[in-house]
């Protein structure tokens, strides 16, 4: 069954999955959420430099957080080398639909984003590399790849525990470089002591709208 598209309290789209009553961001404002937690509090905070930034995000869904992130790398001449696993994509049907693309004056980069090949790498212009691949994080293996920052952009905790135990987030931790950070919306006390147990230094940040915390930890 495909999700359903909704209104977010920004006038952002995001889509609800009935089989596990969740959405894909927040309702109080999609594009709110993603500008707050992943580039404000995540890329943002690794950024400048004169190397790529490392992006991997866990959770390519609706590829809003990838076209922010190609944005911002434009804006900052930044260059981002960007990878995003999904092990569920979005029908055409279905991205076609979503708001993201004139929201941000972008509907030529977010087609992209959502019409190039699976499990390839892509020069999408000069700051921004891409490649997204088709697998869960059970089966990624990040090789000699280690990232700048991980976008955890999974299900919540209670919908999707699988996600959220120690062995997954010791394959997350694993792919970062040393100084390398992990951010999310999750706040849960249990998921952070997973993070800390696995030698992250854990912070609490101020959340998006709607939510009072955020978590962003930092490889030691």
């Amino acid at each position: 069954m495909d999700p359903e598209i909704i209104v977010t309290g920004d006038g952002s789209h995001s889509l609800y999955h009935a089989t596990i009553n969740e959405t894909y961001h927040s309702r109080h404002g999609a594009l709110a959420e993603s500008q707050h937690v992943f580039i404000q509090h995540g890329l943002a905070y690794a950024s400048p430099s004169n190397e790529p930034v490392r992006v991997l995000e866990v959770g390519f869904g609706t590829g809003l957080n990838a076209l922010l992130t190609w944005q911002h790398a434009r804006a900052m001449n930044q260059p981002v080398h960007y990878t995003g696993i999904e092990r569920f994509p979005l029908s055409e049907q279905i991205w076609r639909k979503l708001n993201y693309g004139t929201s941000l004056n972008a509907e030529r980069e977010f087609t992209t984003l959502h019409t190039v090949s699976w499990n390839e790498p892509h020069e999408l212009d000069q700051h921004f590399r891409f490649l997204k691949r088709d697998l869960g994080i059970e089966d990624f293996v990040s090789g000699d790849s280690l990232y700048d920052v991980v976008y955890y952009d999974a299900f919540a905790p209670e919908k999707q525990p699988e996600m959220w135990t120690s062995q997954t987030l010791s394959v997350v931790v694993n792919a970062l470089r040393p100084g390398g950070i992990l951010v999310t919306y999750c706040a849960k006390g249990r998921f952070r002591r997973d993070l800390r147990g696995l030698g992250m230094d854990v912070q609490s940040l101020a959340g998006p709208p709607g939510k009072r915390e955020m978590t962003r930890a930092q490889k030691t």
